[in-house]
């Protein structure tokens, strides 16, 4: 079974382990721990009749509660089958300039989405200020923010002026929604001012949802109808879309997670920083990467033969390689079992003398 490029793929940490995927700690996917909310079990309970019929293929009542959520207009708003579809979307568009530059390290869906349409990708560093569009009219940008996977955040101050300098701006934020309301950098209130801004958000981290796939896009009415155009019909189930609106409605489910998160990502930060192989970095979201002083992958394998502990490798970030690994924010007893399991592991002296697994 090939290693996998994305977090969450437990079969192959199953057969890794050797034991059932429902035996596996999961910390290779960064999704909300507390989900899902009941209120969005609830609402798939409550309308598995619609199974029977097609959805709407305008989206018309989720683009409406996503629209006073984010006090927009609805047609300013399309659903879609998770992020990934989006993303190819906008790679599409984008994949028409000359070139697309991209913040590396980056999700490496982007460059399949850009390379699927034939675009010309120029990588560049994280270091906004050095961005110096040679073509602005015909270049565009693609970054996110909170950005993965490093979880640093920039602010809407910092990101607006590049808004003018490209053709097309697609900012994913798709664990934006992490951030408190008061502590969010999300570009939504520039969507009027700037037609070339498109961000794609998730609705699926937040809300524990990923086998639903479901995400949305918010740019302008007329780009959006072009992407209708473009895509199948019906991409959104109707299970889907009333977990959606039942989720962005339940206040008390996100409140919880706001309350969790910034304890329990600043006990783990500092529970991995204890180790002195282990150097994590600052994060803004609902994960953290971690540099070891030697190849990560033998961990990996460890922690999953032994304590049936999954972490993401960062071989799919080509900048990072096999010195770097990536975790998710988890519960307390949780993110203190990683601990005491990499305790054990990391005291071992020859975890870095092992042979990393073969691909």
């Amino acid at each position: 079974m090939p290693r996998p490029k994305h977090g969450g793929n437990l079969d192959w940490a199953a057969a890794i382990a050797g034991c059932p995927v429902s035996s596996i700690l999961d910390f290779s996917a960064s999704i909300n721990p507390l989900g899902p909310p009941e209120s969005a079990l609830t609402a798939i309970k409550n309308h598995l009749t619609s199974l029977t019929r097609y959805p709407d293929p305008g989206y018309w009542q989720l683009r409406s509660a996503l629209a006073q959520w984010h006090d927009i207009g609805p047609d300013w708003i399309l659903p879609g089958n998770g992020a990934a579809e989006l993303l190819t979307w906008a790679g599409r568009e984008l994949a028409a300039f000359d070139s697309v530059y991209v913040l590396k390290p980056a999700f490496n869906d982007y460059e399949r989405a850009l390379k699927s349409f034939g675009g010309n990708i120029c990588q560049h560093s994280l270091d906004l200020t050095t961005l110096k569009p040679v073509n602005p009219e015909k270049q565009g940008l693609l970054l996110n923010n909170p950005h993965n996977p490093t979880g640093k955040l920039w602010t809407v101050a910092a990101i607006r002026p590049y808004l003018s300098q490209f053709g097309l701006v697609v900012v994913d934020e798709a664990f934006m929604d992490f951030l408190p309301p008061q502590q969010q950098e999300s570009l939504i209130s520039l969507l009027p001012e700037y037609p070339n801004l498109v961000i794609v958000r998730s609705l699926t981290k937040f809300y524990s949802l990923p086998g639903l796939r479901l995400g949305y896009v918010l740019a302008h009415p007329d780009r959006l109808l072009q992407w209708q155009r473009w895509r199948d019909p019906w991409s959104v189930n109707n299970l889907a879309v009333v977990a959606a609106i039942a989720g962005i409605e339940d206040r008390d489910f996100q409140q919880q997670t706001w309350d969790w998160l910034t304890a329990a990502r600043e006990d783990l930060w500092q529970g991995l920083a204890n180790f002195p192989q282990l150097q994590p970095q600052t994060s803004a979201a609902n994960f953290l990467l971690v540099q070891s002083q030697s190849s990560c992958l033998p961990l990996q394998e460890a922690l999953l033969k032994y304590h049936r502990i999954f972490i993401r490798d960062c071989l799919s970030f080509p900048e990072l390689g096999s010195n770097y690994f990536r975790v998710a924010v988890r519960l307390p007893a949780e993110n203190q079992r990683l601990l005491s399991a990499l305790e054990s592991i990391l005291a071992a002296s020859d975890i870095n003398n092992k042979k990393a697994p073969a691909n």
